[in-house]
């Protein structure tokens, strides 16, 4: 989990700027007009084959492709017998992804019109879009497992174009406006850094705490963390 200096100011910037940016495309009619017009640009692309493909993509981040991805991941690191990257992870795609739920919660922006939609969905749950949460959250997730190893760039690539191709099915659906994406990317990202602050100064210190993560690998006890803290600080450590 990477250190973030600013980890309560940044978070709190970006989730307040994407729920002004939702409230305003929600509730007045400023954007409308030309997201619906960037929809139907997108939606003129439409043949056989693209829309299979496109349907496809938007199943692997729905909910239920999530959850199993979350668990698949989660109990990998369990089996390799390291909890705490375990929790980590799991950590960083569910908050990252959940965050959406808050939004939407406050913005609740209506979906576009269904009469061109592929999957018609309904309800005031729009802004911002889950799928793309999701996307985000583990393109993220992966980025951090690869820091530091040659692979780095390489998935910082793929995750990007996988975030890019979730957010385009959507799109191209029907189900989204091209702000819902947008929002999501700032959301989610504003939970993950509030993660990395929260992780740092309270979580990781805590997981000994939970009996059943040592039955899968080591857990840190509160010694252990907090010298590793000194050092990554520069503070001197106590013999």
């Amino acid at each position: 989990m990477p250190k973030v200096r600013h980890w309560l100011v940044i978070p709190l910037t970006l989730f307040t700027g994407a729920v002004i940016i939702g409230l305003v495309a929600a509730h007045t009619s400023a954007t409308r007009s030309t997201e619906l017009a960037w929809d139907a640009h997108i939606q003129e692309l439409r043949t056989g084959w693209l829309n299979r493909v496109m349907l496809d993509l938007a199943d692997a981040a729905a909910p239920v492709a999530g959850l199993v991805i979350l668990a698949l991941i989660t109990m990998y690191f369990l089996w390799r017998g390291n909890p705490v990257q375990a929790v980590a992870t799991f950590l960083v795609i569910a908050v990252g992804w959940n965050s959406s739920q808050i939004a939407k919660l406050i913005v609740a922006r209506h979906r576009p019109p269904t009469v061109y939609s592929l999957a018609p969905e309904t309800g005031s749950n729009s802004y911002p879009s889950g799928h793309v949460a999701f996307a985000v959250s583990l393109a993220i997730a992966v980025c951090m497992l690869a820091a530091g190893t040659r692979w780095f760039r390489l998935t910082v690539a793929l995750g990007t174009l996988w975030t890019l191709l979730i957010a385009f099915s959507r799109l191209y659906i029907g189900a989204h406006y091209p702000l819902d994406v947008l929002g999501s990317v700032l959301v989610s990202v504003a939970a993950i850094v509030l993660l990395t602050g929260l992780w740092h100064g309270w979580i990781a210190g805590n997981l000994w705490r939970v009996p059943l993560l040592a039955r899968f690998g080591p857990v840190p006890g509160p010694v252990a963390v907090a010298e590793t803290a000194s050092v990554g600080s520069g503070a001197p450590r106590s013999n």
